[in-house]
């Protein structure tokens, strides 16, 4: 009887702990638009927050039309490494690139009237992209479907319009299967309506369901990858900088331009568009411009060659080429991308001779900028000497090569010469003077 009691009471210690480990945390993800570097990194943040709050199952909810392969094999490969089950729910459609991604998946559910397949890789313009992409994207299909257990042959048909599979594919033609027929060929496991239906029919009773959703601050970053926006962007980094090498010390214009370069470049860093060599050659451009502006005064290859590495990272940065390869780059992009870039630079030119003159004389400005012109007839002295010092003599009493020390009347001073070397003990004429030294040069008998 003892016995029987100390069972009970163990029974009743477990039974929470029991019921907690059966309740299964349910993670859900959607890919529900063109594969890119936004979408790749979605995924990688989805799948850290699954791993954070322990999520015993993740689904993705899909409904793509495909987009850039490298993505998508980047997408695969994080799903072909989650150690628990991943399942996707195609509730619309999973061409090209999403069939891939929904093939690494471990088990495919469709809602009525869903597809999957048509996976022959495109260009740009929409056109069949040359053999040796459609050779990649066949491998990739194939060992994708055979790690998962489904006919590799039917995967490569989704690419291969020259592949023939009795009763299944004519050549000619590319594999695109209805719910029905994925189920019959193994590409799906089950017709759904919800994401409840799935979880149901695998005997999970017992499950919370958390929606993954980008914070607050990711969001905020895929804002600042519309081009209209990197185009203020670049605008205000030009302005901010011409702004403060117009009246520096301020401080203000120059940590405007640096906050717009900093939103400029992390978000398009971040989601995989800006390499890094795109950002030091875009910062080689700024260094090749100052270097005619401070150094070399004038327009000459410094100055060229500044501006075109300046504006082509610019470019660069906001899409999504391999090394300047631009096969799968939309045209569009490369569009929008030049002329959010060329509409800022000039945008900014435009500014800077429109609005500067305004900007100079106007109160606000002025209460924070030294302005006003100090002329020697308002009382404003430019040296430190009490008495005219131009035309008096004297001697070197250190070399002045070109700057040194002078005596002049038992007194010593700074002093420079115009450029050519003085000895010491060599008598000197002052020819100028400029604040705290005396210019000065060797004395002729």
């Amino acid at each position: 009887m003892r016995n029987c009691f100390f069972i009970l009471v163990a029974l009743f210690c477990t039974l929470p702990a029991f019921a907690q480990q059966t309740t299964k945390k349910v993670m859900v993800m959607d890919i529900k638009s063109e594969i890119d570097p936004r979408t790749n990194r979605y995924v990688e943040l989805a799948l850290e927050n699954a791993r954070k709050i322990e999520a015993d199952i993740i689904i993705i909810e899909m409904d793509t039309y495909g987009g850039v392969l490298t993505d998508a094999k980047e997408i695969v490969d994080k799903i072909m490494d989650w150690e628990k089950p991943i399942w996707v729910y195609i509730n619309s459609d999973a061409a090209s690139a999403g069939a891939l991604i929904s093939i690494a998946c471990d088990s495919i559910y469709m809602a009525p009237g869903a597809s999957i397949g048509a996976a022959t890789v495109v260009d740009a313009t929409g056109e069949r992209a040359p053999d040796k992409y459609q050779s990649y994207m066949r491998g990739i299909m194939r060992s994708t479907a055979e790690q998962n257990g489904r006919n590799p042959s039917i995967a490569e048909g989704m690419v291969d319009e020259s592949i023939v599979i009795d009763s299944i594919k004519k050549e000619g033609q590319v594999i695109t299967f209805s719910t029905s027929e994925a189920i019959k060929y193994g590409y799906c496991e089950a017709k759904v309506n919800s994401i409840e239906e799935i979880l149901e029919l695998n005997k999970v009773k017992s499950y919370t369901i958390e929606k993954f959703e980008l914070s607050a601050v990711d969001k905020i970053v895929s804002i600042f990858l519309n081009p209209f926006i990197s185009g203020i962007l670049i605008l205000i980094i030009i302005a901010g900088i011409y702004f403060e090498m117009q009246a520096p010390g301020i401080g203000f214009p120059l940590l405007a331009a640096g906050i717009a370069l900093v939103l400029y470049l992390v978000p398009y860093y971040l989601n995989g568009l800006a390499e890094n060599w795109e950002i030091i050659t875009l910062f080689i451009g700024f260094a090749l411009i100052a270097v005619e502006i401070f150094v070399l005064p004038g327009f000459g290859i410094a100055g060229i060659a500044g501006i075109v590495l300046t504006v082509g990272s610019l470019i660069l940065i906001m899409v999504n080429n391999d090394a300047f390869d631009f096969e799968f780059v939309a045209s569009e992009s490369l569009i929008y991308a030049a002329a959010a870039a060329f509409a800022g630079l000039f945008g900014g030119i435009v500014l800077l001779f429109v609005g500067g003159g305004k900007l100079m004389q106007s109160k606000r400005f002025q209460a924070i900028a030294l302005t006003e012109t100090m002329d020697k007839e308002k009382g404003f002295v430019g040296t430190f000497f009490t008495d005219k010092m131009t035309g008096k003599q004297g001697k070197a009493i250190t070399v002045l090569r070109p700057s040194g020390k002078i005596e002049i009347d038992g007194k010593v001073y700074d002093a420079y010469s115009r450029g050519e070397y003085i000895e010491k003990d060599t008598e000197i004429e002052v020819i100028g003077e400029d604040t705290t030294s005396l210019q000065v040069k060797q004395r002729t008998a």
